[in-house]
């Protein structure tokens, strides 16, 4: 081997913890794996680590149908998920959950950091209420026809069909999935990332990062459209951690999913004796690799490098993003019951 040996740290997407693996997610674990292996045997040390994404309102809801806490149904699913990996072969290094304390105190640490360079403020929205419910309802709880390219039950956040972003007040025909009704508007405090201040940096770190020619392109969209400070805030009733300070504001499941890596990671370091900050910290001389699904490119080449460079963490050397799996044109989808199970 002519190559000196590098130090590589890799990720593949958090699987969310409301239903089995199906055959739409092991396109990307085994393309990780194989990624993984191909690097050990060029000799270098390539740490590969994943959890179960643990948080947020449908893991909430589905415990409540089942009549169990949200704790003992991501802990009964991501046990399901460790044995299908198992089966198919798939080695990680470490799996772990975003609901642990690594990952709390990990997102606790990154959002007082970005408070502390001004990049967290606070302000009045109005958002889609549920009134049989008596809930506020996450953007993906709210489904209607897509405000650009028309097409019918489309999530509250994004369309799987044109990938155009957006807020459940934009959809034609909004509903409720939890009870079918009509959402009213409501009016609540909410936290934010003044992401709209990052777009300099974004460019950046885009320069320097490894990204596949679709994913600058879509990357050049957003910043044509104009970067969107973030909501980064939940109101209870929520599975996820308390925002410090608060009573009823919870961190949004997709502030602290991402962080779910370094907490994975965090927990590999102290079980192996590994420097965390050699990995994670802005002068590393390691390298970070993310394989995601194309669907969430733009929280992952949006939201988390912004995020990172924002609390002084470094930011990843590259991200992987691959198409789906279809089900009569349709991306297989745990969401939808359109799926395969893995086992």
């Amino acid at each position: 081997m002519t190559d000196a040996p590098r130090k590589i740290l890799v990720t593949s997407a958090l699987p969310y913890a409301n239903g089995s693996i199906h055959m739409g997610h092991l396109v990307e674990y085994l393309q990780t794996d194989i990624w993984v292996r191909f690097q050990k045997l060029r000799g270098h040390t390539c740490t590969y680590v994943c959890a179960s994404d643990a948080h947020g309102t449908p893991i909430m809801i589905k415990a409540r149908e089942l009549g169990v806490t949200p704790e003992e149904l991501t802990t009964r699913i991501s046990e399901e998920f460790v044995r299908d990996f198992a089966a198919f072969g798939v080695d990680f290094d470490n799996y772990h959950t975003t609901h642990s304390p690594e990952n709390e105190a990990l997102t606790v640490e990154m959002f007082e950091a970005l408070r502390a360079a001004g990049d967290i403020y606070t302000k009045t929205i109005e958002q889609a209420y549920d009134e049989k419910e008596g809930m506020f309802l996450p953007d993906r709880f709210v489904r209607g026809t897509c405000p650009f390219c028309k097409t019918p039950d489309q999530y509250g956040d994004a369309c799987e069909n044109c990938s155009k972003t957006y807020t459940p007040a934009d959809l034609i025909d909004p509903v409720s999935v939890i009870s079918g009704t009509t959402p009213v508007k409501r009016k609540s405090e909410h936290y934010f990332f003044r992401l709209s201040e990052y777009e300099e940096r974004l460019r950046a770190w885009m320069k320097s990062a490894a990204l596949d020619r679709n994913a600058v392109a879509k990357l050049d969209e957003w910043f044509e459209a104009g970067l969107q400070d973030w909501d980064i805030s939940r109101d209870a009733p929520y599975f996820g951690f308390r925002i410090p300070g608060t009573e009823d504001k919870y961190f949004y499941v997709w502030l602290d999913a991402p962080i779910g890596y370094l907490a994975s990671f965090k927990q590999y370091c102290e079980r192996t004796g590994t420097d965390f900050d050699a990995y994670w910290k802005t002068d590393s001389q390691a390298e970070v690799y993310h394989f995601i699904g194309k669907d969430i490119i733009y929280f992952h080449a949006l939201f988390w490098p912004a995020m990172l460079r924002g609390a002084d963490f470094r930011t990843p050397s590259a991200i992987f993003a691959h198409g789906f799996l279809t089900v009569d044109g349709q991306k297989m989808s745990k969401s939808r019951g359109t799926f395969i199970k893995a086992r």
